[in-house]
């Protein structure tokens, strides 16, 4: 898939692409453990990064023949918001890439909507995005589905095939590329190990690159 023209608003995932997602990951896996399912950092964020919360809950219920509290999820995003507030830290140049970005931009996250307000706000991305930013809490089904790119490009006012996303994960790849979208795969997350890129090509991103500051001349090259 390519543009006959220069895209018209670029859609940005959030975490791992954004913001480091290595955080919400370690909470995650420590919460599981509780109830006897142990699966390391880099398998979950291998398996699970770009599903919503539920969606993965579901899989690790039927795959561990294990039921999590009703309150998991609530209590699992508490933690996160406390080490968000602590530690969390935007990617490595995104501030002067998206000031030197000259594109309607939006996020849409997987997130649920109160985490991902949290991660813009406490890294100073906010005002960037602000009131743009969209969330699987939006729409009947998150990515790996179309409905959460498709909700933002209606909201924007903008056709889908005149949107880029810009995304880390296989779910947001494969929903892009379902919402008629090119996508490019950023691979500088910390969560990005040997062969991630690979997978990302697989699922359909054009193009990927793993310094942020890259992304102006990427642009511009298109």
């Amino acid at each position: 898939m390519s543009f006959s023209k220069s895209p018209e608003l670029l859609i940005f995932a959030c975490d791992g692409v954004l913001v480091d997602s290595e955080l919400a990951t370690t909470v995650h896996t420590e919460a599981l453990a509780k109830y006897g399912y142990i699966i390391s950092a880099e398998d979950y964020n291998d398996r699970f990064i770009g599903m919503t919360g539920q969606q993965s809950y579901s899989v690790i219920e039927s795959e561990g023949g294990l039921r999590l509290p009703e309150d998991h999820h609530e209590r699992v995003m508490a933690e996160v918001a406390n080490r968000y507030t602590r530690d969390l830290r935007a990617t490595s140049g995104v501030w002067q890439t998206l000031e030197a970005i000259d594109l309607r931009k939006c996020v849409a996250s997987n997130s649920d909507a109160a985490q991902l307000c949290l991660a813009l706000k406490i890294t100073d991305l906010h005002d960037f995005f602000w009131p743009h930013v969209f969330s699987a809490s939006q729409v009947a089904r998150g990515k790996p589905a179309p409905d959460l790119f498709l909700f933002a490009a209606q909201n924007m006012n903008t056709p889908a095939g005149s949107c880029l996303v810009i995304e880390e994960s296989v779910a947001g790849t494969q929903a892009a590329v379902a919402a008629g979208m090119m996508v490019i795969g950023f691979v500088g997350g910390s969560h990005c190990l040997a062969g991630h890129g690979d997978r990302l090509i697989e699922a359909g991103a054009t193009k990927l690159f793993s310094r942020m500051t890259a992304l102006p001349q990427i642009l511009a090259g298109l």
